[in-house]
């Protein structure tokens, strides 16, 4: 890892999160403060359990900072959390080449039951390779 992080002004970094919730119910929690880029889980290799930390990115700089201002140590599902900029590593950040857009992650087309309490992703569910971020 460098040892010069930045910070990013469009990615958040949420932490303390209820390990049962998924990229549509972060998406459904952070989508009022503006367009999501992507919600991603963060898993554990060994066992596809959720860690507990998230990261959500917004298209812009404006929709990042409201979220953060507004749901930093909100309780959400049973838990305060805590939602802060994420802090990156500049030279492992992916850059697309000039021109290419950024793929959009979409929810979902159908949500698990409420009896659902394992921490397996469904096959639906977006997820994001961390590498890459």
């Amino acid at each position: 890892m460098s040892d010069e992080m930045v910070i990013s002004q469009t990615k958040l970094f949420v932490g303390w999160l209820n390990r049962q919730m998924r990229g549509y119910d972060l998406r459904q929690e952070f989508s009022p403060f503006g367009e999501i880029v992507f919600a991603k889980v963060n898993l554990d290799r060994e066992t596809n359990r959720s860690k507990g930390f998230w990261f959500v990115e917004f298209a812009d700089a404006e929709g990042a900072s409201k979220a953060q201002k507004e749901m930093d140590w909100k309780e959400v599902r049973g838990r305060t959390i805590k939602v802060d900029f994420a802090k990156e590593d500049p030279t492992k950040v992916y850059r697309r080449p000039e021109g290419e857009q950024a793929p959009i992650a979409t929810a979902p087309s159908a949500q698990p039951s409420n009896d659902e309490t394992n921490d397996e992703i469904p096959a639906d569910e977006t997820v994001v390779d961390e590498n890459v971020f």
